[in-house]
């Protein structure tokens, strides 16, 4: 604790609780109201301070170190329209379920609403996106001031953590004159040690987690529906823990269910068993034949639902029990349909009911030809069609599959990059954590989500956006400047939204209007954004080219395609995969 003045011993008595909680990365937007807590936070040794400039550059890197260490990220910021430039980032955060502590300096109550300067209304910013908010209030640096500070710290870490569901937490922060660690004698009156030092090596107040353990019931109970079931499915949608992926595909192969993996579930890649994955059901599910023949009586759902629209369609219409795996307190069932969602853990639901069903007498069961057949098929047809071909979006995804090594990261954009990564990406054994901003699913801040991804977790990393994404966040490559670990950015260039042409919009308006509205050129130059910031540039000749490309340091790769071909190239592979289809 900093005895310096008041502020100095609250800040510090503050930071030295998030420490202690196990906070280790603060972002900081530099302002004059928060210098206390910037001070505090700097000088906290074993917090690391990421300063960015650019609030919603600043949020949204925070966003993807959370995402990436799956642990709180803090953020701090000054009075004033600061704050409201982390909305985005924690809309996404409250979606996504991802940790972030946000920090607002504020005015005190006496220098609100009276014309004082850069001060707005900051109370509840945030409505209902923050998991808890706190007006922390003006105090004393005495015994009660002290220990108020420690224990909002010790409350804001086990909020953001989730009870069940992580989330971003707001914290409204007050502070009065002086500003800087200027020494104001007797301003700390506090006595009581526990106030003044905390407790030595721990927090003021741990906070247990929710234990997620399933009971003895709930895994027979499953299990007895796993085995009962005539056919079945496993849909593996966005998570982020690698754990899952052994236990899934045991119970996967006892079940004899295929696994419809979502790159974002981690286990469509990895070192992990593969045999019962399936990549192209987005493909596949397209094909109403197909579709029609592999109808399943019960559905079992890890993670979120994937993007796939065809697969969302499948569920819907196919009648089969569902059941959703969802330990975080969410409701992410947009079919409307799940018979069960399941608040317990998922690495112990996989591995219990896989070793109950593997134990039922007389039940043998066979792999899912039908969604095997297909897949190789598909699988071999992408293979034919895409390789050496010229450069599309299809086969940079193709080819972003091969180039990618164990220990990456990939960092995807919405809208049409995530769409061709989850249509495209063949399954594979490289041990790679894909990430991507799913909740709200914009595209704005994610370059800086991607540098901040790559930041706190060291992984060499791959951000995958459109032109129209890196004009969103061309701030934000600013933050790469102290980045170490590589930072490859693969800009598609279009000029505009892809998207729009796959939508019923493009047919129905005029094309001057659908140009202006929904195609939107930008005329973004990737070489000039790249130099405004002195990274290295290139433009993609070839396909062939991308792997010594991602294997280069930090920089740009500009990849030129054209909005209408790639409506024609989908269309054609779409049409090649379902004439390769086993009848």
């Amino acid at each position: 604790m900093d005895p310096t003045n008041a502020n100095t011993a609250l800040a510090s008595a503050f930071a030295e609780e998030l420490a202690r909680g196990g906070l280790r990365l603060a972002v900081v937007s530099p302002g004059s109201r928060s210098t206390p807590l910037a001070v505090a936070l700097w000088r906290q040794p074993e917090i690391e301070v990421k300063v960015i400039v650019d609030e919603r550059s600043a949020g949204f890197f925070a966003l993807g170190a959370a995402q990436a260490r799956r642990r709180p990220v803090a953020l701090l910021c000054t009075s004033g329209t600061a704050l409201v430039n982390y909305h985005p980032a924690v809309v996404e955060a409250d979606e996504s379920g991802i940790p972030l502590v946000v920090l607002s300096a504020d005015r005190p109550p006496e220098l609100r609403g009276i014309g004082a300067g850069q001060t707005i209304d900051q109370i509840k910013s945030f409505g209902s996106s923050v998991r808890w908010f706190c007006e922390v209030g003006t105090h004393e640096a005495d015994d009660p001031g002290l220990l108020h500070y420690r224990s909002v710290a010790c409350r804001a870490l086990a909020a953001a953590r989730g009870e069940a569901r992580p989330g971003p937490v707001h914290l409204n922060l007050p502070w009065r004159e002086p500003l800087a660690p200027v020494p104001v004698e007797g301003a700390v009156a506090a006595t009581d040690p526990l106030a003044l030092e905390g407790r030595e090596g721990r927090p003021l107040t741990a906070v247990t987690h929710i234990d997620l353990e399933p009971s003895p019931f709930l895994l027979d109970e499953v299990a007895g529906h796993i085995g009962n079931a005539i056919s079945g499915a496993i849909v593996a949608g966005r998570q982020l823990d690698p754990e899952l992926r052994e236990p899934l595909a045991h119970l996967a192969r006892v079940a004899g269910f295929p696994i419809l993996a979502d790159p974002t579930s981690q286990l469509r890649c990895g070192p992990h068993d593969r045999s019962h994955v399936v990549a192209a059901y987005d493909l596949l599910l397209r094909e109403e034949h197909f579709a029609r023949s592999v109808v399943p009586d019960l559905i079992l759902r890890f993670g979120e639902m994937p993007t796939s629209k065809p697969l969302r369609a499948w569920i819907e219409a196919s009648g089969a029990e569902e059941i959703v795996v969802d330990p975080y307190g969410g409701w992410n069932e947009p079919t409307n349909r799940a018979a069960a969602i399941l608040r317990a853990d998922p690495t112990e639901l996989a591995s219990g009911w896989a070793a109950r069903v593997e134990g039922l007498e007389g039940r043998e069961r066979p792999a899912p030809e039908r969604w095997l057949e297909a897949e190789a098929a598909a699988q071999a047809t992408l293979d034919e069609a895409l390789s050496g071909a010229e450069i599309s979006e299809p086969s940079l995804h193709r080819a972003l599959g091969g180039a990618h090594r164990g220990g990456d990261l990939v960092y995807t954009s919405s809208s049409m990059p995530i769409r061709d990564q989850e249509t495209f990406l063949a399954a594979g054994e490289a041990d790679v954590l894909f990430l991507s901003n799913r909740g709200a699913n914009g595209i704005d801040g994610l370059i800086s989500s991607g540098i901040g991804a790559a930041q706190a977790s060291g992984r060499p990393t791959t951000i995958v956006t459109g032109d129209l994404g890196l004009l969103h966040d061309i701030g934000g490559l600013a933050a790469l400047r102290d980045v170490e670990t590589p930072v490859r950015i693969v800009v598609i260039d279009n000029d505009g939204g892809g998207i729009f042409h796959f939508l019923p919009q493009e047919s129905a308006l005029a094309s001057d209007e659908f140009e202006a509205l929904l195609g939107t050129p930008r005329g973004v130059d990737a070489a000039k954004a790249a130099a405004l910031f002195d990274l290295p540039h290139r433009r993609l000749g070839s396909i062939a080219d991308l792997p010594d490309a991602i294997a280069a340091s930090t920089g740009l790769i500009e990849v030129k395609t054209d909005r209408g071909a790639n409506v024609e190239a989908h269309r054609g592979l779409v049409a090649r995969v379902h004439g390769a289809l086993p009848g």
